[in-house]
């Protein structure tokens, strides 16, 4: 398996580079492995009743936080595998509080969206295991913007430990 560098500004979205920031140095392989277990066992313990907690009007409950990360992984995941694979075609984004708007997140057992980010987590691990060098260095166009298979693996570091550091600030330090 080839080492995955950092990637350079020009493999990702500048909207991206708070989230690449947050990822660690060293293998971005062991970050995703990782953190996905650091994630769960802070959430795990937490109650329907306190996943539902909102921070203020208006904002994401925790479940609705934690059913985005898993959307948008799966995401911007299907992006690295079809610009790994050498697909052309321009992805295009997404509205994130739209997607919450209908996911019905709330509804749903607070266990199960744990359960659906872990083996989204899985899935994207797997998915790595198939990217060569060459694979990881492609670049395409999403959502308007340069993208590399690598810059994505990033992103999707970077945006769980971003939500997660907004969840221990604003939902459970309260």
């Amino acid at each position: 398996m080839p080492s995955i560098d950092r990637p350079d500004t020009t493999e990702y979205a500048t909207f991206y580079k708070e989230y690449i920031g947050l990822v660690p140095d060293g293998p971005v392989r062991e970050t995703l492995r990782d953190q996905i277990g650091e994630t769960l066992a802070l959430l795990k313990p937490l109650s329907e009743e306190r996943a539902r907690h909102r921070y203020a009007p208006g904002k994401w409950s925790m479940k609705e936080v934690l059913g985005h990360v898993a959307d948008a992984e799966r995401i911007f995941a299907y992006r690295a595998l079809r610009i790994a694979r050498d697909d052309a075609t321009p992805l295009p984004g997404f509205d994130e509080n739209a997607y919450v708007k209908v996911a019905g997140f709330d509804a749903r057992p607070w266990r199960e969206l744990l359960e659906d980010l872990r083996i989204g987590r899985q899935a994207t691990l797997r998915l790595l295991e198939t990217f060569d060098g060459a694979a990881l260095l492609r670049r395409g166009t999403a959502n308007e913007a340069p993208a590399s298979a690598r810059g994505l693996l990033y992103v999707i570091a970077g945006h769980e430990r971003h939500h997660v550091k907004i969840l221990k600030e604003r939902y459970l330090s309260a």
